[in-house]
């Protein structure tokens, strides 16, 4: 079996799984998102079914003739129904808990699976195989009569079961009679009746999800796109800090052999930026308010001066990147890296993004905490880096390892940065602040336009110094920077398009970079070109090519960073959020109005 990204995330917010088309866990770290994973099989390089596989969790059916999945209605609990040769079948129900309790949201560091007999006598065999320390296998197990105690580096869980422990503990394949439950959780007695608990935390976790899906502001058209991609955005919040990562994984590489293998495990300003950007146009606000006290303690820990491009879900500024060398890789194309260098960088996109991603908070009445005259002054400090920075060299938004450029995009973040720090103003009424941070944006679009516009070939550069092409010229549109109907946005489209379409995706860029060339296109690239059509009129073009996106999707509705544009197979980080965001962004805009049908 070749292992592939046709994954089905399940999670609270606190702790997330990926489960595969056989219902076993074979990602899951603990106890957050960038924790050392006890379940490692996604990047183990052995065949899950194989004897001598860890890292996972399965529950095999003997015999197994046929698999079906699919998430409860707006949830991300996940539905496994398995039949065996003969039509006997059993129901598997994955999820981790989150519900509100006595207050406070009750999101612990624990995974639930309840198995129910449906047809038949089926028969399971259940293999718990965690692994520690990046995938090591040798994990203390203790048992008692109804429990598995597991210790792993720094931490202990505990599996609560009314399943039989002794057959569990030798992997025997026993008969399922009645429902089966799984807690696997804090080391710690379970409180109370197990089947009883379970089934309720399932009712709650249900309940509240689906009202969370309830208040979303979805468009008419590709409704169950929108909440899928909400839902699983919303899973890659760490909501005890706000932060959002990029992906749930690490080391996905972005194309065959590439070694283009990064952790994303962490909070890119750049990606939380459009994360929230999507998720306010349906109306997620909880995701929004949730960042924005997280980028308050970035903003604070700077104290005016550097930001970086990232940062770990705890606010942690070094994230130190190494490799794990008992872990073979996805498919065995290692390197498995932990940690992303990329903290040391310098992108200058950031300064704007900060900015951008608080601006609705001076005029979003429905926020619990609207932003006043001290968190303009805070973001003020970063617009004068903004200032300061718009026109050096940095990395980039593609975050280049080797060399450095001045980037237009970078730019032009800066640019939107003083751009909004002047709608800012005006909104407090500070009539000088606002004048000062127009001033000031406005000399830095001339010198933008400038530097970057390329008479002679009719487009925009990506670097100051060259006539480069890159995707992210298509998003001086999104940031207001030039317009639909400007030509030398269409003679920059004209020109993307022609350089880094392939087919039905657009490549990042189309030249070498530390790596070589890419091979893979990037999803949110494409999404990026969709509105631009649609903006500058193609709009059949735009919906057609949204059609074929939606097709690569997984069978959970989701995507990863990449796609094979020849074969379609998708490569990267899964599910990555840019994607998610580029799948949101393009229904709010494509659909047809809800009063196309009242």
């Amino acid at each position: 079996m070749t292992p592939n990204l046709d994954l089905w995330p399940i999670g609270n917010c606190q702790v997330s799984a990926l489960i595969d088309r056989a219902g076993r866990f074979v990602w899951a770290c603990a106890p957050k998102v960038d924790g050392d994973p006890l379940f490692s099989s996604l990047l183990d390089g052995r065949d899950p079914r194989s004897d001598d596989a860890v890292g996972l969790w399965a529950i095999d059916l003997e015999d197994c003739a046929s698999v079906e999945q699919h998430y409860l209605t707006n949830t991300p609990i996940l539905v496994t129904r398995m039949t065996d040769s003969n039509g006997s079948a059993i129901e598997i129900t994955d999820f981790c808990p989150r519900f509100e309790r006595l207050g406070r949201m009750y999101r612990p560091v624990a995974f639930a699976r309840i198995v129910r007999p449906v047809a038949g006598s089926p028969r399971i065999c259940v293999r718990l195989r965690p692994t520690r320390n990046w995938g090591d296998p040798a994990v203390l197990t203790t048992a008692g009569s109804n429990h598995i105690r597991y210790l792993l580096d720094g931490m202990q869980l505990r599996l609560s079961t009314n399943a039989p422990v002794g057959l569990m503990m030798d992997e025997r394949c026993f008969r399922v009679e009645r429902p089966l439950h799984f807690f696997l959780g804090p080391d710690e007695s379970f409180a109370g009746n197990l089947a009883t608990t379970l089934e309720e935390m399932l009712g709650y976790t249900t309940y509240h999800w689906q009202n969370w899906a309830r208040g979303l502001a979805t468009p008419f058209e590709w409704q169950d796109v929108v909440i899928r991609s909400a839902i699983t955005l919303k899973l890659c919040q760490h909501e005890e800090t706000g932060a959002i990562v990029a992906a749930l994984t690490t080391s996905i590489p972005e194309h065959a052999d590439s070694g283009r293998n990064w952790d994303y495990r962490y909070c890119w300003i750049r990606d939380a930026y459009y994360t929230v950007q999507a998720l306010n146009r349906v109306g997620a606000l909880d995701v929004l308010e949730g960042y924005l006290a997280y980028l308050r303690n970035i903003v604070d820990q700077a104290k005016g001066g550097h930001i970086q491009p990232l940062y770990g879900v705890q606010g942690e500024s070094v994230l130190i990147e190494s490799e794990a060398p008992r872990l073979a890789g996805y498919r065995g194309m290692g390197p498995v890296r932990v940690g992303n260098l990329a903290y040391e960088q310098v992108q200058h996109d950031a300064y704007g993004q900060i900015v951008l991603s608080n601006v609705q908070a001076f005029f979003d009445q429905r926020l619990f905490r609207m932003a006043g005259r001290e968190d303009f002054e805070a973001l003020a400090r970063v617009g004068e880096r903004a200032v300061e920075l718009f026109d050096k060299p940095d990395a980039g938004l593609w975050e280049l390892r080797t060399r450095q450029s001045v980037h237009t995009y970078s730019a032009a973040m800066c640019w939107a940065a003083c751009d909004r720090l002047a709608n800012a103003a005006e909104r407090l009424g500070l009539e000088g602040d606002r004048a000062l941070w127009q001033e000031r944006a406005d000399r830095m679009r001339r010198a933008i336009e400038d530097a970057a516009w390329r008479p002679e070939t009719n487009r925009m550069s990506a670097t100051f110094s060259g006539d480069d092409l890159d995707a992210s010229l298509i998003q001086l549109l999104d940031l207001r920077f030039m317009s639909p109907d400007d030509d030398r946005f269409r003679g920059t489209l004209a020109a993307v398009e022609e350089g880094l379409r392939r087919g039905s995706h657009m490549l990042r860029y189309a030249t070498e970079d530390d790596f070589g060339l890419p091979e893979t296109a990037f999803n949110v690239c494409t999404f990026w070109l969709i509105e631009a059509l649609h903006f500058t009129g193609r709009d059949a073009d735009a919906r057609a090519l949204f059609a074929e996106m939606l097709e690569r999707r997984t069978a959970a509705g989701l995507l990863s960073e990449d796609i094979d544009p020849v074969s379609g197979e998708l490569w990267g980080n899964y599910p990555q959020t840019y994607s998610l965001v580029g799948m949101i962004n393009c229904a709010v805009l494509l659909s047809k109005p809800w009063s196309a049908i009242r």
